[in-house]
């Protein structure tokens, strides 16, 4: 678990489904990624085969639930992918929309990319389409930069951890 000052970023198990079925059901969470809300079955399966992890030893895949400490209530997702080969992490954040604009998915990110320091991994990396305004604004406030560099439409954004950071 994480925490940080108002929420707890629990490890992603498929018995959150049902409730995050629910939280992710706006289709406007889906305008810059594609797709659409998957139903608390699909999600269910999803979750499964998350919670079992990469077939590839060399990566991992980390995911989390965010809870509203106060509220016991999810809001929303969080993620990392880390590379061991080059010691990178990508990572992702989502907030349903009744939590949007509380400073949630910020706090969530910079809970992560917090834990991610202690981890072994020297690079962060966010991809966010360049419309996306508010995911631009948390991916500035954990430290990320915006690169030149597009894939599949999304900007990548990048932090590299200082010459400070343990692994160096």
């Amino acid at each position: 678990m994480i925490s940080t000052t108002r929420l707890d970023l629990l490890p992603l198990l498929p018995e959150h489904a049902a409730e995050m079925a629910a939280v992710l059901s706006d289709p406007a969470l889906h305008t810059f990624t594609g797709g659409t809300p998957l139903t608390p079955e699909a999600l269910l399966t999803r979750y499964r085969r998350l919670a079992e992890g990469s077939p590839d030893p060399a990566v991992r895949w980390l995911n989390w639930v965010i809870r509203l400490r106060d509220d016991h209530r999810l809001a929303g997702t969080v993620q990392a992918t880390i590379t061991l080969a080059d010691q990178s992490a990508e990572i992702a954040w989502v907030v349903g929309t009744p939590w949007q604009g509380r400073g949630i998915a910020r706090e969530a990110a910079q809970g992560l990319v917090a834990w991610l320091a202690t981890e072994p991994v020297r690079t962060v990396i966010a991809h966010i389409h360049p419309d996306h305004h508010a995911s631009a604004a948390v991916a500035t406030a954990v430290g990320l930069t915006a690169t030149d560099e597009l894939h599949d439409g999304e900007v990548r954004w990048l932090l590299h951890f200082p010459s400070g950071h343990p692994l160096q």
